[in-house]
């Protein structure tokens, strides 16, 4: 995964990569994908070519303590 641009606090523009490593990088706990899928509207996890992501709000109780 390349992370191309970081344009605001809560938008990312990536190459690649996963959603579990952008939750692990930006929110701390890769368990918490599934909240930046829901944001953009994503059903896998998988991320191919260019994509522009939004971002939740850092919370550290939202994740799901790997389950």
């Amino acid at each position: 995964m390349i992370v191309t641009s970081r344009v605001t606090a809560q938008t990312i523009t990536v190459a690649g990569g996963t959603l579990f490593q952008i939750a692990a990088l930006y929110l701390g706990d890769p368990t918490q994908w599934n909240r930046i899928a829901a944001l953009n509207n994503l059903i896998d996890p998988v991320l191919t070519g260019v994509v522009t992501l939004n971002l939740p709000p850092f919370d550290p109780s939202a994740g799901n303590d790997g389950i």
